[in-house]
């Protein structure tokens, strides 16, 4: 059994989702464990679709099998190192990773790698997803931080509650948005159709993405993106809001003919630039990001 106190941040949210954020178990199996009445908030029990309030009580009774998200030390081919020290490792993660271990996935990722490097990390956070700050889709690749101190876990978690660390990614979008530069505003929540999807909802969490279009090719877009939240699948999500889908992006409106032609399997997304202040020096550190193959052939392709 575990018992947590629900976080002021998920205020509102379905207890699915919530549970799901807290203990690592994917939203399906958390709606699993409420269908057999073992999830309880303040003493009574919860239905998947309740929604929680700050400083509730949770109590998930979780089978055995579901506790058991191995971690297997593996070298990841394509992983990066950027950046190494006392207290951060900063990883240019390739696409077809995945940030942490989790139910349901089967491929590799970033802590299996660094365990399998010898990289000791935080031991904060749950055991497949320890040092673990931040997160990039598994079809994303590019910049993440995760922290090997302590101390650097805390600081780092807090700066991105706070906002104060600068995330620039650049992805290329069908056509042509108007205007060239502007601000996306709007709420983030689980797809009410589709458990993997993510969506524009009237009652999603606040979501705020800004773009600036670098250069404009026939029929695409390549934009730079700066988050002022970060939302799951944040940027896909917008882009397809605005009716200019990620390039490679099937799930959120991108065209299978076009990724087919530009031999794209992912969507063109990168997380070019990561800074924050240092948590060991205090400094503020930058660090930037190349455009991988597959993705600077696509692009290549349709600036020519």
């Amino acid at each position: 059994m575990r018992v947590l106190l629900v976080p002021e941040g998920l205020e509102g949210d379905r207890l699915d989702a919530a549970a799901a954020r807290m203990t690592g178990l994917s939203r399906s199996r958390v709606a699993e464990l409420a269908d057999e009445g073992r999830i309880h908030l303040d003493g009574t029990r919860a239905r998947k679709s309740d929604r929680v309030r700050g400083g509730a009580m949770l109590e998930v009774d979780i089978p055995e099998e579901s506790r058991a998200v191995r971690v297997t030390p593996l070298v990841v081919a394509g992983v990066r190192i950027v950046h190494d020290d006392a207290d951060i490792v900063v990883v240019d993660k390739p696409a077809g990773v995945a940030a942490h271990p989790s139910l349901g996935w089967d491929g590799p990722s970033v802590v299996e790698h660094l365990a399998g490097a010898g990289f000791r990390i935080s031991t904060s956070g749950a055991p497949e997803r320890q040092g673990i700050v931040q997160r990039l889709d598994v079809g994303t690749s590019g910049l993440m931080v995760v922290a090997k101190s302590e101390r650097a876990y805390t600081v780092l978690k807090q700066a991105f509650r706070d906002r104060t660390v600068h995330k620039v990614y650049h992805t290329v979008v069908q056509g042509h948005p108007d205007p060239f530069s502007g601000t996306i505003d709007a709420p983030i929540g689980r797809h009410p159709g589709a458990d993997y999807k993510m969506a524009v909802l009237a009652g999603g969490r606040p979501s705020i993405t800004h773009y600036e279009t670098l250069e404009a090719m026939v029929g695409t877009t390549l934009l730079e993106i700066h988050l002022e939240t970060g939302r799951t699948h944040q940027i896909r999500v917008h882009m397809q809001a605005i009716r200019h889908p990620c390039v490679g992006d099937p799930t959120y409106g991108g065209d299978p003919v076009l990724a087919a032609r530009l031999g794209l399997t992912r969507q063109w997304l990168h997380a070019v630039e990561l800074s924050f202040v240092h948590p060991g020096s205090g400094a503020e550190v930058t660090f930037t990001s190349p455009y991988p193959d597959d993705l600077r052939s696509a692009l290549e392709q349709l600036q020519g």
